[in-house]
């Protein structure tokens, strides 16, 4: 593996950790993220309006330039999202 494969892969886990210990100390994130996200699912640009609102009004800061570790982020949010939908 390349050394720039591994430095950003090392750079994506960092962030993750930092994320989840974040949604660990702050249990609403997840929650909150969730409820941000079924409020503009099916909005064109959703994903920018939901990193918005959950940049603006939760500890979790997603920059307008998305590091990997972010659209894997808004990937999971939109995974859990058809696994509701598939609930019902």
């Amino acid at each position: 593996m390349s050394t720039s494969v591994e430095s950003n892969q090392a750079r994506m886990i960092n962030e993750l950790r930092v994320f989840i210990k974040k949604v660990m100390s702050e249990p609403t994130i997840a929650v909150r993220s969730m409820d941000i996200a079924r409020k503009h699912k099916g909005e064109p640009n959703s994903d920018e309006a939901i990193a918005r609102e959950i940049s603006s009004s939760t500890s979790i800061r997603i920059p307008e330039k998305w590091s990997d570790a972010d659209r894997m982020f808004l990937d999971i949010i939109h995974e859990v999202l058809d696994d509701e939908d598939a609930l019902y």
